[in-house]
């Protein structure tokens, strides 16, 4: 039988052996609540500053009869917003470290008719084709011997089947951006890695107001589309929810006129290094890429003479963090790219694309490219456009766009105008009408001018 003192001292002891062996996990709970006690205070303090603003900003108005009602307006709604979401209920702080992959994929329908006045062999012509995609981001984690360094991966899945209509010589000749089939032709489905590349990102600074990511280094390689890097546009480059012709979707001179010399689904492996500035109201980066061109980017010739370019972007940014604005200056040059009997020849040039916000409803857009070195169908291009949101007529999610394009060469200038109206009917589908106009087609004077409907359908998860 043990000793009623004995037993006590063992309870003791054991009590304090616990309590020993549980005081790390007690300091631990202390230091992730004093964590989240400083979260708190700081998400107050924003919350307090916010309103402030708003009440500056309401004085401002009163003080300025005539002023409610323009962008200051928007601005104050802007910063109600952002009031408003800090005061949500926020999901449970996670402690599980870096977000898990993400994939996203689309299907696209597009069906279009060309009159016998702009189809190749003088006849009307009725096309219909689909593209789908599928792609996955994959954060990799943390590479601490390469200087402290996040590895992003990326990978991007084509299939289609079905081309487009073909229409007589034009400088542009690509009324729809989105077909995508096999050598074989539409008798086929066809598939393709399109791209598969990783990423090096090196922080400079922590992450800046609204959550946007701080400064930093980005070097990128693998098997890439050049125009998610270079050239970007916020109105004018996405085939799947905006225009569809090709002078509209990309600067002209680096797909439609070849100076890109991609593969022939405007891919190639290659490489970009890119430093960004980031600041709460503008931000800044310079950018550098060399890929593969011609025969080098389909993986049947080596390295040399590729397509190299050099971009320097400014962007202005909402008070929701969003863009406002964003002005690119690039410059290229290729040595594998043909002159216009086919033989080599390097081509140079520059360009410029703009994207910008006007109030709640416009996106202005604006590309100039200019060839300075080798020979083309045509060596100027400037494309002018819009979208405008469907709130003015109770439909906020529609969007109805319009562009200009036009392309100056020896025989003259080709001119291409495109309208549309995107119809959202609900978070995975939209419907879209699409008419095309092109004048004076390849610059001849004497050319007729011939019009392209189309309807293009959109599914997206």
């Amino acid at each position: 039988m043990t000793h009623p003192r004995l037993a006590l001292v063992a309870m003791l002891a054991a009590l304090a052996c616990t309590s020993l062996a549980a005081a790390p996990a007690a300091n631990d709970v202390e230091t992730r609540l004093n964590a989240l006690a400083a979260r708190l205070a700081e998400l107050e303090a924003q919350n307090q500053a916010l309103r402030s603003e708003v009440q500056a900003l309401r004085g401002t108005a009163t003080a300025q009869p005539g002023s409610w009602g323009t962008p200051l307006t928007e601005r104050v709604q802007a910063v109600e917003a952002r009031v408003n979401q800090m005061q949500a209920p926020r999901p449970p702080v996670s402690v599980a470290g870096a977000a898990g992959p993400t994939v996203e994929g689309s299907v696209l329908g597009m069906a279009q008719h060309v009159g016998s006045g702009g189809g190749a062999d003088g006849a009307s012509q009725s096309r219909a084709n689909w593209r789908g995609d599928l792609t996955v981001a994959l954060p990799l984690g943390w590479v601490r011997s390469l200087g402290n360094a996040r590895f992003d991966a990326f990978g991007h899945l084509r299939a289609g089947q079905g081309g487009g209509v073909a229409l007589r010589p034009t400088y542009s000749a690509t009324p729809n951006s989105i077909p995508f089939e096999a050598g074989a032709g539409s008798s086929e489905t066809y598939a393709i890695v399109a791209q598969a590349w990783g990423q090096m990102t090196w922080p400079l600074d922590a992450k800046r107001f609204n959550d946007l990511p701080g400064s930093r280094v980005e070097l990128t390689a693998g098997k890439m589309d050049v125009f998610g890097f270079f050239d970007q546009n916020a109105v004018a480059g996405d085939e799947g929810a905006q225009f569809l012709n090709n002078v509209f979707v990309h600067n002209p001179m680096l797909d439609s006129g070849g100076d890109i010399a991609a593969d022939a689904y405007g891919l190639a492996p290659g490489a970009r290094l890119s430093y960004l500035h980031e600041g709460d109201d503008t931000g800044w980066a310079l950018s550098l890429g060399a890929f593969a061109s011609g025969a080098g980017a389909d993986f049947n010739l080596g390295l040399g003479g590729p397509l190299v370019l050099a971009q320097a972007e400014w962007v202005q940014r909402q008070i929701n963090g969003e863009p406002r604005g964003t002005w690119r200056l690039y410059g290229w040059t290729n040595g594998r790219t043909t002159d216009l009997a086919g033989d080599p020849q390097r081509h140079s040039g520059w360009g410029i694309s703009i994207d910008h916000k006007l109030g709640a409803a416009w996106n202005l857009f604006g590309r100039w490219g200019q060839r300075t070195q080798g020979d083309g169908a045509f060596d100027r291009a400037l494309t002018l456009g819009f979208e405008h949101g469907g709130r003015t007529w109770g439909r906020p999610r529609d969007g109805v766009g319009l562009a200009g394009g036009w392309l100056h060469g020896d025989a003259g200038t080709e001119q291409t105008l495109e309208l549309y109206y995107r119809f959202y009917l609900n978070e995975y589908l939209t419907l879209t009408p699409d008419v095309q106009w092109v004048r004076r087609a390849a610059g001849e004077a004497s050319a007729g001018s011939f019009g392209v409907f189309g309807l293009r359908a959109a599914v997206g998860f």
